[in-house]
């Protein structure tokens, strides 16, 4: 039985980033540009219906129609899906616009334009749910430096939670970055969606523009890399992480796995993902990794989609993918534990996961995806917290907000709320394994007191 999953992008970045998943996912499935199966391989159908919704098409056999709804407060990115060469691919009433736009302001998309979408977003979402057999949960693809990603894309996760309280809810969360910015009003924006973020959802995959460009540029050699050359990396480590719902495999994981294995905390659940092998294309004839090359540069700062330094923290966990004939005894993922043993926190025993499937992605041999669940990504909210606090102490730009109903306190709540996970992170960074011991003296310095108190008595 297929375990579903609901595919919801919303706003700019999230289309665009949702088109170029749908594009890998018809390649590793053997679909043409309009649904229709051209592969010759029985994999590619085994379990195609986790994203796939499978309908009899009149004298042209099965068509295979994308589970997902595209939003966005302005037509311009869906009306341009639409008439690409994959608009034909999705169901016409799955697209769901506004015509003003958010502006890139947080409130809009939260309570005044994006508020008046969500009945029809959820009438959708309904019936989408309704021809699954065992929905498993929703992954929502969207940015947080803007207004439909972060504000609409906020309401939505807390709408998803209401009615779907039992369901995973897994996003993938472009980030603002500190070189790659396009408008000033960012950190508010990114600052109230984290905000939510924490509260929300099960599983945070963090994306950072700045880390995509860097790949691009150093390692795939491409001087001047457009939106579309980003999307593609986004949408191979997306592509990556579903691999064991679409594919048979030796050791098979799903999104709740993937939560139980890496979120040891319910709050402490943004990941950053990261992917091998990234090479310049023209040297593809001459490179061949073998598994344990893979393994290293899963945990290698240049492989990451976020631009922050895991040396600077230390692994919670981590759940790594490999793709290709691999077998379980050749991974070394145990290897490279034992090696670098001051990276992961000692409290958690065997704490990096392996997932294993026998289907490499279009163009690979081998390929490998990692999660991981690492205290270093403080570094990327104290930098947002940085931006923040300074814009916030002069409350500049505040009255856009406040103009949409917003009130002052909640960006006081956001602010104390990334601080405390922040200093959440830095505790679990510093805890030991001696525990046990700091518990027994509590206990004995307790039991002397209350002796001291009974003599006084």
């Amino acid at each position: 039985m297929p375990r579903e999953i609901i595919n919801v992008q919303a706003g700019q970045a999230g289309n665009q980033v949702g088109e170029s998943f749908w594009r890998t996912l018809l390649a590793e499935h053997g679909l043409n540009e309009s649904g229709f199966y051209q592969g010759n391989d029985p994999l590619q159908l085994a379990r195609i219906e986790t994203y796939f919704n499978e309908i009899e098409s009149r004298g042209e056999g099965k068509k295979y129609v994308p589970r997902s709804i595209q939003i966005d407060l302005e037509p311009g990115v869906t009306n341009r899906i639409r008439s690409g060469t994959i608009g034909q691919l999705f169901r016409p009433d799955t697209f769901i616009t506004g015509n003003s736009g958010a502006g890139n302001n947080w409130a809009k998309g939260f309570y005044t334009e994006g508020a008046e979408l969500i009945d029809p977003i959820l009438e959708i979402l309904r019936r989408q749910t309704e021809s699954c057999d065992a929905l498993q949960g929703f992954q929502l693809i969207h940015s947080l430096g803007g207004g439909t990603g972060a504000g609409l894309g906020s309401l939505l996760l807390s709408k998803f939670r209401e009615e779907y309280p039992d369901r995973m809810l897994s996003t993938f969360s472009v980030l603002p970055s500190p070189k790659v910015s396009h408008h000033i009003c960012q950190p508010y924006n990114a600052m109230l969606s984290i905000h939510q973020l924490v509260e929300n959802t099960d599983l945070t995959m963090l994306i950072d523009n700045e880390a995509l460009y860097e790949i691009t540029v150093r390692t795939l050699k491409n001087k001047a890399p457009a939106f579309e050359d980003l999307n593609v990396l986004v949408s191979q480590v997306m592509c990556g992480i579903s691999t064991s719902l679409r594919f048979p495999g030796q050791l098979n994981g799903d999104l709740r796995k993937l939560g139980l294995n890496l979120v040891p905390f319910p709050r402490l659940h943004f990941l950053m993902p990261s992917y091998a092998p990234f090479y310049n294309p023209h040297d593809k004839a001459f490179q061949r990794m073998s598994v344990p090359d893979l393994t290293q540069a899963m945990f290698d700062r240049k492989n990451l989609l976020v631009a922050c330094d895991p040396r600077f923290g230390r692994y919670l966990t981590a759940a790594t993918i490999f793709r290709g004939d691999i077998s379980s005894r050749e991974h070394s993922v145990g290897d490279l534990q034992r090696k670098n043993s001051a990276q992961f926190v000692e409290w958690i025993p065997d704490n990096v996961s392996v997932t294993l499937c026998t289907v490499p992605p279009v163009g690979h041999v081998q390929a490998a995806t990692c999660l991981a669940n690492s205290t270093s990504v403080q570094e990327l909210f104290k930098r947002n917290l940085t931006q923040f606090a300074a814009m916030y102490k002069r409350s500049a730009f505040l009255h856009w907000y406040t103009g949409e109903g917003m009130d002052t306190m909640e960006f006081s709540e956001a602010e104390s709320n990334a601080q405390d996970l922040i200093s959440e992170y830095q505790q679990y960074q510093e805890a030991s394994v001696d525990v046990e011991e700091e518990y027994l003296e509590e206990e004995g310095g307790g039991a002397e007191e209350q002796q001291f108190e009974e003599e006084e008595l």
